[in-house]
């Protein structure tokens, strides 16, 4: 009887995913509480939106350049990392081999085989220097070779994420002219991009995307809430 192939379809742009978390949570959240902020702070002022949007642009390019340049040199740092950690395994190998036989025995174990089953397969990878060193940097250290354009797609993703989500709450201030009115738009689609955002972050994240969305829009709430009744007190 014929039987339908099993398909594993798997997410394989985590990282890219994890970028676009990083910068659009960053992205929607920060700029909303400055803006929020700015309103409380400037009620009663001439032409309150021109220096709300000046300083929501201005926050954007900042923050933007800053998310950027963290991830640019969070990724470099994992690769550079990466091929210290392997240089260390490819001298230990060709040094101590008995050592590291060892270590790979125990690892083999780890998942219950005994040591008179992973004789052979310890022999097998010791033919095999490079195979041996990169079973030896996944699954004795855990380290993926990491993509070596992954420096600059990072950090063009995380900063061009965390513009992307700026724009949103900064768009009513740019095409009203009451800072007020503006505020309460501001408010509903930053609200409205907050759930969306945080139920699509779930759903590719593995919590549960109802969830992720009410945490994400509450956080955001919180930040920007906060930043209103600060600017309100202090002026």
């Amino acid at each position: 009887m014929p039987q339908t192939p099993h398909i594993e379809r798997h997410f394989t742009a985590s990282e890219v995913v994890r970028d676009i978390v990083i910068g659009m949570s960053d992205g929607l959240t920060v700029p909303f509480a400055l803006a929020a902020g700015l309103t409380g702070g400037l009620a009663g002022a001439a032409n309150p939106n021109s220096i709300i949007v000046t300083a929501g642009l201005a926050e954007i390019a900042a923050g933007s350049i800053a998310m950027g340049l963290g991830g640019y040199l969070a990724a470099k740092s994992d690769a550079e990392h990466y091929a210290k950690e392997r240089e260390r395994e490819k001298r230990e190998v060709a040094e101590i081999p008995h050592e590291e036989m060892k270590e790979v025995a125990e690892v083999f174990e780890e998942y219950g085989l005994t040591r008179e089953q992973t004789r052979p397969l310890v022999e097998a990878l010791r033919k095999q220097p490079q195979k041996w060193i990169d079973f030896m940097m996944r699954f004795e250290l855990g380290l993926e070779k990491p993509d070596p354009k992954r420096a600059v797609t990072s950090a063009l993703t995380i900063g061009g994420a965390y513009a992307v989500g700026g724009f949103v709450p900064l768009a009513p201030y740019i095409a009203l002219t009451s800072a007020s009115t503006a505020l309460l738009y501001s408010i509903a689609v930053t609200l409205l991009a907050l759930l969306v955002f945080g139920f699509v972050k779930g759903h590719f994240t593995g919590m549960r995307p109802v969830r992720s969305a009410l945490q994400t829009a509450f956080i955001g709430s919180v930040a920007a809430g906060a930043a209103f009744l600060i600017a309100k007190a202090i002026t």
